[in-house]
C-alpha cells in the first residue's frame, strides 16, 4: 500500500468508521485510531457551536452535540477551509426534527446573519437618485449580502429572545405564510419577518430586477392602484433598509456602479 492509498483509508474511515478499513492498519491501531476521531469530531463539533450558539440553546448541549454528530458523519467536511462547514446543518435538523420545523428556521437565520455579515460591501443609495430615474428601463440591484427563506415559523421570535437572554416562546406555526429576510446595513446583520407580498416581491427581483416587472407582479396580485402604490412604498422602504443597492437604468445620472 502507498502513502496516497494509507492516506484515502484513513480519510474513509475518519469520516465513516469501518472495521474492513481499521484492518488495513493492522491489529493494534484500533485505539489510536479511535483517539483521532475523537479529534476530528470534536473539531467539527467546535465548528458548529460556533455558527450556531442559539440553536444549541435551544436544544440543549446533548441532543445539539447528538445532531451534530449525525451532520458530521453524512457531511464531511469538502473545502479546504472549515469557514463555511455548516451550512446544510439546517437540512440535517429539519431530518432529525421533521415535525419541528422552527430549528430548521432558526438555524438558517443563524447561518445567514453570519453570511450577510461578511457578504461584500455596498453603499448607501440616497432617495436624491430617484428623481432622475426612467422607470421605464429601471433594475433594482439588491444587496449582495440578501439572503431569503420562506417562513411557517416564529424562528425570528425564537432567535431574538435567545439572542437577548429574554423569555424565550414556544415554537409555533405562523397563522399566514411569509418570509425571512436576512442582509447587513453598515456593520450589523439585520432580520426581519415580511409578508407573503412583500417576500415574493423580492424573490421576483432576483430573477427579474426590473421595476416595471415588480409593478407587474404586484399590480396581478394587488389591483392596478394597490400594486403601484405598493411597489413605491417597499422600493421606499428596501432603499432605507440598505436592500436596495442601487438603480440602474443605464444612465451615468442613476447607477452608483
Amino acid at each position: 500500500m502507498n502513502l496516497a492509498e494509507l492516506q484515502r483509508n484513513f480519510r474513509s474511515w475518519l469520516v465513516a468508521p469501518d472495521d474492513a478499513i481499521a484492518g488495513v492498519f493492522g491489529a493494534h491501531a484500533a485505539q489510536g485510531l479511535l483517539v483521532y476521531q475523537n479529534n476530528y469530531r470534536a473539531q467539527l463539533i467546535g465548528c458548529l457551536e460556533v455558527s450556531y450558539p442559539q440553536v444549541r440553546r435551544w436544544l440543549g448541549d446533548d441532543a445539539f452535540r447528538e445532531a451534530a454528530i449525525s451532520h458530521i458523519v453524512g457531511h464531511p467536511p469538502h473545502a479546504w477551509t472549515l469557514d463555511h462547514y455548516g451550512s446544510d446543518f439546517a437540512d440535517t435538523l429539519l431530518s432529525l426534527y421533521p415535525r419541528n420545523p422552527d430549528l430548521r428556521e432558526l438555524a438558517w437565520i443563524e447561518w445567514s446573519l453570519s453570511e450577510a455579515f461578511v457578504a461584500a460591501d455596498t453603499r448607501a443609495l440616497s432617495r436624491d437618485v430617484l428623481a432622475g430615474v426612467d422607470w421605464d428601463r429601471a433594475c433594482l440591484r439588491l444587496t449582495p449580502s440578501l439572503r431569503l427563506l420562506p417562513a411557517t415559523t416564529n424562528a425570528d421570535q425564537i432567535w431574538f429572545a435567545l439572542d437577548n437572554d429574554m423569555t424565550v416562546p414556544q415554537g409555533a406555526m405562523l397563522d399566514a405564510p411569509g418570509g425571512f429576510a436576512v442582509w447587513r446595513k453598515g456593520f450589523h446583520s439585520q432580520l426581519d419577518r415580511v409578508d407573503a407580498t412583500t417576500f415574493d416581491a423580492l424573490c421576483s427581483l432576483r430573477d427579474d430586477a426590473t421595476f416595471a416587472s415588480l409593478c407587474d407582479r404586484l399590480v396581478d396580485r394587488l389591483g392596478e392602484d394597490e400594486g403601484v402604490r405598493r411597489a413605491g412604498m417597499l422600493l421606499a422602504q428596501w432603499m432605507d433598509a440598505g436592500i436596495v443597492a442601487d438603480i440602474d437604468d443605464g444612465s451615468d445620472e442613476t447607477s452608483m456602479d
